[in-house]
């Protein structure tokens, strides 16, 4: 005789709690399961070693910034301006084509160090004895497409983790509410989602972006950051059956990387809503705030709110914040005119943003980093301009226990290539892990059946740039 199976399956202790008391029970159970699985999500910080910054602010000039113009004074430019390249500085291939050109910018010693930086800003010479500035720099490829992908994954003909994402996956973030890498106005061009994404990683540590290079960041949003028509408690429930589904197929499946990264990211984009709107909106912020940054000014408003945000979403915890220019650094003719242009825009907001972090307590362990993908030729294009040079240019480091007044590394007499102490991007790379405590040797993901890491087999840290770390 056959059972006829007209019988009620035994109550959970899950299933009774939703069908009792209004489900009040299960309403809080879900919120309670929501908090345990995102602090579960976060991964235990990785400490190689005691670690000098917490979070790092990358401030990223699109185009090519150029390090003769700026940081990396060169009188025997001036001196021989108009004139051919020596064959005795151009040791491997082409030299690039054109004459010397002389940079129009003064420099002058700033600060008890006497730190050289370029009249172009003034405002930031005013934190001469906290810069690092590195002026031997060097990469591959001279397209900005290629220098962008090595700028930001190490590699720029394969698909791999940005330099963000990896810390998002060694460190995770420091607040449940909000992502551990955002990028605020991200290049669409040039490599697009690529410099920010997560590759073989899990999805979670790709970034959160605001906006794009091209839109003003008072218009920028948070793609679906919100939703219209649920109300909350609607979507704790619906979240709560997603997870409950993905839970019962892992069951059958086992892991799949793809579905936990994108059921994480429904479930840190819920909490965000909490969080968000009021670090994007500056109702909260001083007047004089707001002048320190150049906010509701020309040319400063834009940089300036990138920056303040920057500054906002530091304070909250995310582990890794890329801000990024419009792609107005390409300086191909009226190189003079251009780099002051662009130089107006961004020199007061990131003054503006190192103060603001020193006084509210977070430059020492903030690391704050300028560059671009490449730099200029010392050489002249067409007449007034300056082709792209990946040979040798400079970046700039601050706060995070970098040692401040001190320029590290040089150039030849004329800037075309690393004098002493060269810095490939894979050493740049080691060396910004070694800030967050990270030995760029030991921070690996397994995929297609070998080891990854950022800096793939090369790589560096310069620790010479840093202050003695504590034991």
């Amino acid at each position: 005789m056959s059972a006829c199976h007209q019988f009620l399956n035994g109550l959970t202790r899950r299933s009774w709690l939703q069908q009792t008391g209004c489900g009040f029970g299960g309403i809080s159970l879900a919120a309670l399961a929501s908090e345990q699985a995102a602090a579960e999500q976060i991964p235990a910080a990785l400490s190689h070693f005691p670690a000098q910054a917490k979070r790092i602010i990358f401030l990223f000039m699109w185009g090519g910034a150029c390090h003769v113009d700026l940081f990396d004074p060169k009188p025997e430019l001036n001196r021989f301006a108009g004139q051919s390249i020596p064959p005795s500085l151009w040791k491997n291939g082409s030299p690039p084509g054109g004459t010397l050109l002389a940079s129009p910018f003064r420099y002058q010693q700033h600060g008890l160090s006497g730190l050289p930086i370029s009249e172009l800003m003034p405002r930031l010479a005013e934190h001469a004895d906290r810069l690092s500035i590195v002026r031997s720099v060097h990469t591959v490829g001279s397209a900005h497409g290629e220098a962008l992908l090595n700028l930001h994954t190490g590699h720029s003909n394969l698909v791999r983790p940005s330099v963000g994402a990896w810390v998002s996956y060694g460190l995770g973030s420091e607040s449940q509410n909000l992502p551990a890498f955002v990028t605020i106005s991200p290049p669409r061009g040039h490599g697009g989602v690529q410099n920010y994404g997560s590759a073989f990683l899990p999805a979670r540590h790709q970034a959160t972006s605001i906006g794009s290079a091209e839109t003003p960041v008072s218009k920028a949003t948070i793609s679906h950051i919100t939703n219209d028509r649920v109300d909350l408690a609607t979507q704790q429930r619906q979240l709560e059956l997603v997870r409950r589904m993905g839970d019962l197929h892992l069951q059958k499946v086992g892991q799949d990387p793809g579905i936990a990264g994108l059921i994480s990211s429904y479930e840190l984009a819920f909490r965000m809503q909490s969080e968000v709107p009021a670090v994007l909106g500056l109702e909260d912020e001083t007047k004089e705030t707001l002048e320190l940054y150049g906010i509701d000014q020309e040319p400063t408003d834009n940089f300036g709110r990138q920056c303040l945000l920057a500054r906002k979403l530091a304070e909250r915890g995310v582990r890794y914040l890329q801000v990024s220019t419009d792609y107005t650094w390409d300086h191909h003719t009226k190189n003079d005119e251009g780099m002051r242009r662009e130089c107006d825009r961004v020199d007061r907001p990131i003054a503006g943003l190192l103060t603001d972090l020193d006084r509210r307590g977070l430059l020492d362990d903030t690391l704050v980093v300028w560059g671009s993908e490449f730099g200029r030729t010392p050489t002249a294009e067409n007449g007034d301009g300056r082709n792209h040079h990946p040979q040798a240019f400079s970046i700039w480091m601050a706060g995070g226990g970098v040692k401040g007044g001190m320029a590290w590394g040089s150039t030849d007499d004329f800037g075309f290539h690393p004098a002493e102490s060269p810095m490939h991007m894979h050493d740049m790379h080691a060396t910004l892990l070694y800030a967050l405590g990270i030995d760029h040797e030991r921070l690996t993901y397994r995929h297609a059946g070998r080891n990854f890491r950022l800096t793939d087999v090369y790589g560096t840290a310069m620790s010479e740039i840093f202050q003695s770390r504590s034991s």
